[in-house]
């Protein structure tokens, strides 16, 4: 039985796909693994690029870009995941799963560490390791609170950046606890995201509805409701560029806020008053505004000629 399915989705960053192939191919360890890459219709050469430097891995070329869940299951149906809680063969799929972003960059180890550090925990069911950015900084978003009413709520109010030593009010992004403990979380992020097969079974794979963002943590949430845990693991430090195909995008800030609604609809709707899901939801909506239109005055700026943007700050 294969001990780990890496899954690496891809759009439009060639060059730092390399980076991660080559960084995740050069792993050691005593495990086993397989590493499959799903290109979503990117426009750069990348899938010619993994034909011609990688044949050792997978390649599935999407013909169209339907998003982050929708090209993560290519990829774990590939390994013989499925769909339906219930329905797929524990025996014969591989014993781990992990979502990798093409702009991580692993440490040798990074595979068959996280491998032994689930081993060594029966009921851990997905695990996260620590993600930083180029400059040294901590990728906040490595482990995290399920965005319930009152976590989102510090959030809106931007509590949870006026107090992010608080117990409470930083709950988020968990920014109350020192990045190098070892600590039991509510989710971590899918650019490193290792799950155990046993749970994928009993739960299915990523929620479509999500296109991106909130995938992960709607993952999470379905997995911990089997009673299954999730850690976020420091001992294993990993690269993270973080939003190399999406930062510019217009479109996945669209995409953040609406995750945000259909995850609390999903899981916090029907238990919420009436009044409180009024304010949540206003709340998502005009805050979603407020930064759509910042960043639409933002590329507009940055997009004018320069002469344009010489008058506009005389």
């Amino acid at each position: 039985m294969l001990d780990l399915a890496v899954v690496i989705l891809n759009y439009n960053t060639r060059d730092l796909l390399r980076k991660c192939l080559r960084t995740g191919y050069a792993s050691q360890g005593a495990i086993s693994f397989d590493v499959c890459v799903v290109d979503n219709a990117s426009s750069d050469g990348s899938a010619d690029m993994v034909r011609t430097e990688f044949p050792q891995a997978r390649l599935i070329a999407s013909d169209r870009n339907d998003g982050f869940s929708y090209g993560n299951n290519l990829g774990l149906r590939h390994f013989g995941f499925t769909d339906q809680p219930g329905a797929g063969n524990p025996s014969v799929t591989p014993r781990y799963a992990l979502l990798l972003n093409p702009d991580t960059e692993v440490p040798p180890t990074a595979f068959a560490d996280m491998v032994a550090f689930m081993d060594r925990r029966a009921r851990c069911g997905v695990a996260g390791c620590k993600l930083v950015r180029p400059d040294g900084s901590l990728d906040l978003a490595c482990r995290r609170a399920f965005p319930s009413p009152e976590v989102s709520a510090y959030r809106m109010l931007g509590l949870s950046k006026l107090f992010p030593k608080s117990s409470r009010f930083g709950r988020y992004n968990m920014t109350f606890l020192d990045p190098d403990v070892l600590t039991e979380v509510d989710s971590v992020v899918g650019a490193f995201m290792m799950v155990r097969g046993e749970a994928i079974h009993q739960v299915g794979l990523l929620d479509e509805a999500f296109f991106m963002y909130g995938e992960d943590l709607d993952w999470a949430f379905r997995i911990k409701q089997r009673d299954w845990q999730v850690w976020y693991n420091p001992a294993v430090t990993v690269l993270h560029v973080k939003e190399a195909a999406s930062k510019t995008s217009l479109k996945a800030r669209q995409e953040f806020y609406r995750a945000m609604e259909i995850f609390y609809f999903k899981h916090y709707e029907a238990t919420t008053p009436r009044v409180m899901n009024w304010l949540i939801l206003g709340g998502i909506r005009a805050r979603g505004a407020v930064d759509m239109a910042q960043r639409n005055r933002s590329l507009q700026r940055s997009s004018a000629p320069a002469s344009q943007q010489e008058s506009s700050s005389a």
